[in-house]
């Protein structure tokens, strides 16, 4: 039972599009990797990062000359770089962070298969980078994970003591959670998020939408009780798996849990430097060699069953992401302040037909009052 369990859950955690919605291409005149799908920004980098377990992933980072805060985001369990890239760079210029974005072994680009343990190594592999090339410190580093995301944020989170911040938006307790209500964790699960969420240290900000029918809403809420620090969270009245960054609340709650984290950050490290006269500097990425043992867990082979009944949610799944992805491709087009965001509609019951509408999408995040 444990072992077919576990090859269920970890079948319904992965979904790479198929084929990946982008491709790598090497710019002739300036040597630069691009995604196909996108033309070249000066403040976006593509690149690709060898992980612990042998894969190559790819990575993208977006700049902000403005940020005091980077934004390490893990993205949901059926999307790629190429349908999260949009987004990546809306949310770089309204939070005014800088953000990198990853795919798992496995996901658009990236080689490898996706699995439980590839991608606790293909956020270290993140991680590291941001540290090693972009000079980002541990406290300075905000980690996101949306949906099967907040696995590897928290697999990672905790064993980060010095992190800024932990944002988990539509987060799950653990993958056999997802399917059955059990009330105790078993070997066999994947994801245990409920056993690691005590182990964050820093402030943790919950987004849930109150109609999601692939997480259900308790899965956040339950995990927000157990957080050490716990912030306002965020429950999206009608808000499903996939379209909470379309509610003017989103983008809003969001900036103010950042500002708020770089406010008590500044006072935190002011105590920090005090104390670390009295004890050895200590590299954040020791803490990969070797892992945390209470979190060391190895996965079991998982063999593909019941490949018709599956199918059946992976193709409602994508057409989720399909939705999502349309929407992405139009925030492209919304450039304003946040300032004007703050004015936006509070009424989320027009989210459905503002997704239906570019213009309607438009004046949401221009915050614009849509005329009817």
């Amino acid at each position: 039972m444990g072992g077919v369990t576990s090859s269920v859950a970890a079948r319904l955690a992965f979904f790479p599009p198929s084929p990946p919605s982008y491709e790598l291409v090497r710019d002739a005149a300036t040597g630069l990797t691009m995604l196909n799908r996108f033309p070249h920004r000066e403040n976006v980098e593509v690149m690709t990062l060898q992980t612990r377990r042998g894969n190559e992933i790819v990575a993208v980072y977006v700049r902000n000359p403005m940020a005091s805060s980077t934004l390490l985001y893990s993205h949901g369990n059926a999307a790629d770089l190429g349908q999260m890239y949009e987004l990546f760079v809306e949310l770089a210029i309204h939070l005014r962070v800088n953000l990198m974005g990853y795919d798992y072994s496995g996901y658009g680009q990236s080689s490898g298969k996706p699995s439980e343990q590839n991608t606790y190594a293909d956020i270290e592999a993140a991680y590291k980078c941001l540290e090693e090339n972009y000079g980002a410190k541990e406290e300075d580093i905000i980690l996101y994970g949306q949906s099967v995301g907040s696995g590897p944020t928290l697999e990672l989170a905790a064993r980060l003591p010095r992190l800024r911040a932990v944002v988990l938006h539509s987060p799950i307790l653990s993958g056999v959670r997802v399917m059955y209500p059990v009330k105790r964790t078993y070997w066999f699960d994947i994801y245990k998020n409920i056993d690691k969420i005590p182990f964050v240290n820093c402030p943790v900000l919950v987004i849930h939408g109150t109609a999601d029918e692939v997480v259900d809403c308790s899965h956040g809420k339950q995990l927000w009780e157990l957080c050490k620090e716990k912030y306002e969270p965020l429950w999206l009245k009608g808000g499903n798996h996939c379209n909470l960054e379309l509610f003017p609340e989103y983008i809003r709650h969001l900036k103010k849990f950042i500002n708020t984290v770089e406010k008590s950050s500044s006072q935190r490290n002011i105590w920090r430097k005090s104390m670390d006269q009295f004890e050895p500097s200590r590299r954040s990425t020791d803490c990969f060699e070797p892992s945390r043992r209470s979190f060391d867990y190895r996965e079991k082979p998982r063999y593909i069953t019941e490949k018709g009944k599956n199918n059946d949610y992976r193709s409602g799944n994508l057409e989720k992401v399909e939705k999502l992805r349309i929407s992405f491709d139009r925030l492209d087009k919304s450039r304003r302040s946040v300032d004007c965001l703050e004015k936006s509609r509070k009424n989320t019951d027009t989210m459905e037909r503002a997704r239906k509408s570019v213009d309607r999408l438009d004046r949401i995040w221009a915050g614009r009052k849509p005329s009817h």
